[in-house]
């Protein structure tokens, strides 16, 4: 298992780098769009699309994503889609973890098919608007979830006593939590009064120490990692839902694209609130 997520990780990178740091950026958009055509189809049978039905869903999505490339939508500041994408997380993930499993279930399949689409879709347009910003941008978004997660599962483990959601993932805790946001909090103090030598922008926690202070640099770092943690309770809440352990096979050693990206899928939309809002 150890060496199937080495020569996994190992082949990702090799394919994720040389896009991140190429000139030209469509390469960038056209990996992270073949990554989210792959959720989506992942997405589809997690919510019982089986088959040929698996597989349209994942043409809904990349053609979401192509309208939008079209349209141009990936250079345009659009504060109110970011505001308004934000918001739909928080409330829809705050609601689902409180409801839980059952309620899941409950949803007709194509409503929670459509609405998780269009999230993904949108999650595709943030990663690509942040590149567009700037790697050192980019990476500020990426290295927080990242951060986060690790300084949860060193903290978790060390420490983890009182269960976060026992129903949802049994594993997780609210030390893992506090590890989490104790982690990122650090990250953000040295990201805002750092600038990396391949810096080709500001970073988030630039941004808002630049526009707003030390305050929006504290309650935006808290939000992300709380965005973290909602984004993998969701797809943690699917996974059970459909009985599932990972969301596919295709990523050895590492389970499915939705089970590296979930963290992600709100806090890329939210980083580009923060950023509009800065």
């Amino acid at each position: 298992m150890l060496k199937q997520r080495i020569i996994t990780a190992i082949v990702l990178l090799a394919i994720l780098l040389p896009a991140l740091f190429a000139q030209q950026t469509e390469w960038f958009m056209l990996v992270s769009l073949i990554l989210i055509t792959l959720a989506c189809w992942e997405w589809g049978r997690l919510n019982g699309y089986a088959g040929k039905l698996a597989w349209l869903t994942a043409l809904e999505g990349l053609g979401f994503c192509a309208v939008m490339w079209k349209l141009g939508w990936p250079s345009m500041k659009l504060p109110m889609l970011w505001l308004i994408a934000g918001a739909a997380w928080i409330g829809l993930g705050v609601w689902l973890i409180a409801r839980g499993v059952d309620a899941w279930q409950k949803i007709p399949a194509w409503w929670r098919v459509s609405v998780g689409l269009m999230l993904l879709s949108l999650a595709w347009l943030a990663v690509v608007q942040a590149r567009l910003i700037g790697i050192n941008f980019l990476l500020s978004l990426l290295v927080t979830v990242w951060v986060a997660d690790v300084g949860a599962y060193f903290a978790g483990r060390r420490f983890g006593k009182k269960k976060l959601a026992v129903r949802i993932s049994p594993g997780k805790s609210w030390e893992g939590v506090y590890g989490g946001i104790a982690a990122v909090l650090l990250l953000a103090v040295a990201w805002a009064l750092w600038r990396p030598a391949f810096a080709d922008s500001a970073s988030l926690y630039q941004k808002l120490l630049s526009g707003q202070g030390w305050l929006l640099v504290m309650l935006g770092a808290l939000l992300m990692v709380a965005m973290s943690v909602v984004g993998d309770l969701v797809e943690s809440l699917v996974k059970r839902s459909a009985g599932m352990k990972d969301s596919s096979g295709l990523l050895p050693g590492h389970g499915g694209v939705l089970d590296r990206i979930d963290a992600l899928l709100p806090t890329l939309p939210l980083g580009m609130m923060l950023y509009s809002l800065a």
